[in-house]
């Protein structure tokens, strides 16, 4: 059985992991980072201080087993509604936690997993409690995903460890594939774009709708604290993110799967918010350098967006090595990180903006290139998750032969 791990962030990995998964005969590992801050997982985060669980989330869910998607789906689809009462929302809980067979109006009658999910919203809650009580502050549910509080509470049952919580959860559901958080090292991504406005969260960087690039990330022990910046010139709000720029060290298990992998990917995704701050994490290029045997494949974007406005195919791979240089202490070629660069020369839709292709920037990179019509017919502007597939498999037997 082949070992596939894919660099991929949340939304990115929807064509490509369960394409991967339904091949069948391989070993699906997906790296996410978790410095997502926005929304529900910021207010896990800034209660709990730990990392994000949504991009997890997002990933687990891909892998759920059919047979267990009953159960499965709804749990980590609910959120509680916008606005809702916090009372509401803790009687809920409380109630599953009680015995009741439902949470939220989802059934977990016959579910073997239903005793370790209480299990956890009970530490959740007793938590929480603490938490609200030391901080004068309330806890608010509103838009709240219902699994976040259920990672919480496993982070919590794990020893603040968020891959081990990671692995139970794995384990509770029977997902068909694995997913790691790049480092289990709590920190806050912010930003510098061309024009030196900082961005100061991760929901920034996400939510920004302007066509100046992004020039740098940071990547932070607390959040940046944005008002304290906001008394200084834009040159040294930038000073300070450098300075308390702490570089994050890959978890063991990713190092361990990237050391073990047959075929390594680097998935199409947003850059600055999904990908960088995976790539610059100590330890994650160096072992991929040292991964010999793997084949090592990179795949550019379909269409641009506000992240990497008017970024080429070139762009993307210079953009990738920059970051995965950053996080290494010795010097790596190109070639030492990519065995080949899969880009897409399908274009089915006349309104999307489709990524240009730089030829002569990628023949400077000095690795070889599959060009070839990845786009999704029902989808124009995304990829299919099964050409992909078929390509990535066709890719690493040509390498192999070679």
């Amino acid at each position: 059985m082949l070992t596939v791990v894919v660099l991929n962030g949340g939304r990115g990995a929807a064509s490509l992991v369960p394409a991967l998964l339904d091949a069948g005969g391989l070993n699906v590992v997906s790296v996410v980072n978790a410095y997502d801050d926005g929304k529900s997982t910021g207010e896990i985060r800034r209660f709990f201080t730990m990392l994000g669980p949504s991009d997890i989330r997002k990933v687990q869910q891909l892998m759920v087993p059919r047979d267990c998607a009953g159960v499965a789906m709804p749990l980590f689809d609910f959120r509680f509604p916008v606005g809702c009462e916090r009372e509401e929302a803790l009687s809920t809980l409380r109630g599953f936690c009680d015995g009741a067979s439902e949470v939220a109006g989802i059934s977990t009658e016959g579910f073997p997993g239903a005793p370790h999910l209480r299990r956890f919203l009970a530490t959740f809650l007793s938590t929480l409690d603490l938490l609200e009580r030391s901080s004068a502050r309330e806890f608010s549910f509103s838009d709240c995903s219902l699994m976040n509080c259920i990672y919480a509470g496993a982070f919590i049952e794990c020893g603040r460890d968020l891959e081990q919580a990671t692995r139970l959860i794995d384990r509770i559901f029977r997902l068909r594939g694995t997913v790691l958080p790049s480092s289990n090292q709590n920190r806050w991504l912010s930003a510098v774009r061309e024009n030196n406005e900082v961005l100061y969260s991760e929901a920034e960087i996400v939510e920004l709708r302007s066509n100046v690039r992004v020039k740098e990330i940071f990547l932070t022990e607390g959040q940046a604290p944005r008002d304290d910046l906001a008394r200084l010139p834009v040159e040294e709000q930038r000073e300070y993110l450098a300075r308390h720029h702490a570089t994050p060290t890959a978890s063991p298990g990713v190092v361990l799967a990237l050391e073990q992998a047959d075929i390594i990917v680097y998935s199409a995704g947003t850059q600055h918010s999904s990908l960088y701050p995976t790539y610059i994490s100590k330890g994650v290029a160096e072992t991929i350098a040292n991964n010999r045997d793997a084949v090592k494949l990179f795949v550019t974007n379909i269409g641009a967006d506000y992240e990497t406005p008017s970024y080429t195919t070139a762009d993307y791979v210079n953009g990738a090595y920059r970051y995965l240089s950053l996080g290494s202490a010795s010097s790596l070629a190109p070639g030492d990180l990519f065995s080949a660069i899969l880009v897409n020369n399908g274009r089915r839709k006349s309104d999307e903006t489709y990524v240009e292709h730089d030829a002569a920037g990628l023949d400077e990179l000095g690795v070889p290139l599959v060009l070839t019509d990845l786009e999704s017919d029902a989808a124009p502007g995304k990829h299919d998750g099964k050409k992909l597939v078929a390509t990535i498999l066709a890719a690493y037997e040509q390498t192999r032969l070679k």
